[in-house]
């Protein structure tokens, strides 16, 4: 199991959403695969940040060296306060900056709105030797449609077929697609949000319509389920992680990525010039 030497257990098949799965048994405060506590879990994810970071560089060199196009898409689900941009930060964050495509997707824009629900999001679609991460996603638009009314029921299945008739594209394509939902517990989201507003420095991350989707929480539970079983794929997986201890969301989902790095098999590319030759050339420059 990958280079990474403090799992017990590869947690991927733990995290990974299977047949017969129940989001509503499925734990929020578990850490599958891992033993430590939170200074073991922090001291982890340092470890793990070299091995993804190595691995990053080696599928950007691959690209910018040749035709290699293979690239990875991180998807992001979560509720408020799960931990998303806590994912981009201390993951995301400690890999080549070049290498990344970071897109965040709010409501539609009017013209956004005139289009199919799947433009706005082809367009930000990651390049070859990329790892692209969507800080939500196409799931927007099946997850809040469904819990607000938004679309007939008829409109959501057929968004269901689009979705995975988009994401086996990206995946002939040589995408890697890795689609985590971060899965808190409403106490837990309650706290966090309370810490945002007692703390003038994170206060302007929260909003009143915070609590209105907090009380739709059922409904987006609902909504998910209906999702994985519509949309979990043996090419586009979804992956379910506990997310009340921030620590361990952050280790699983680095760990999805070293994983599916590893898989493509990567080497440093071969330079197409002889390299001694260079050698001497520069030495007598």
């Amino acid at each position: 199991m990958s280079r990474e030497s403090y799992w017990r257990e590869d947690p991927t098949g733990l995290l990974r959403v299977d047949p017969g799965f129940i989001l509503l048994e499925s734990p929020t405060d578990a850490t599958p695969g891992f033993d430590g506590n939170k200074k073991a879990g922090r001291a982890a994810l340092k470890e793990g940040a070299l091995v993804l970071t190595d691995l990053q560089e080696k599928l950007f060199a691959h690209h910018q060296a040749g035709d290699d196009g293979r690239r990875i898409l991180l998807v992001l689900q979560a509720m408020d306060t799960a931990g998303k941009g806590g994912i981009v930060k201390h993951v995301i964050g400690n890999v080549d900056p070049q290498g990344v495509q970071l897109a965040s997707f709010k409501a539609p824009s009017e013209e956004e709105q005139k289009h199919d629900f799947l433009w706005r999001i082809r367009k930000q679609v990651p390049e070859p030797g990329m790892i692209g991460v969507f800080d939500r996603s196409h799931y927007e638009d099946v997850l809040i449609a469904l819990v607000r009314d938004l679309a007939t029921p008829e409109e959501i299945e057929r968004r269901y077929g689009a979705i995975n008739e988009f994401e086996a594209e990206l995946v002939a394509e040589g995408t890697t697609i890795i689609k985590v939902m971060l899965h808190i517990s409403p106490d837990e989201q309650k706290a966090r949000l309370m810490d945002r507003l007692e703390r003038p420095e994170k206060q302007w991350k929260y909003s009143p319509n915070d609590v209105e989707e907090r009380m739709l929480g059922p409904k987006y539970q609902e909504a998910y389920q209906a999702a994985f079983e519509r949309t979990a794929t043996p090419i586009a997986p979804w992956y379910v992680v506990p997310a009340d201890h921030k620590w361990y969301a952050r280790l699983a989902v680095q760990h999805l990525l070293i994983q599916a790095l590893e898989a493509l098999e990567l080497e440093w590319p071969l330079p197409d010039y002889d390299v001694e030759t260079e050698k001497l050339r520069l030495l007598a420059s």
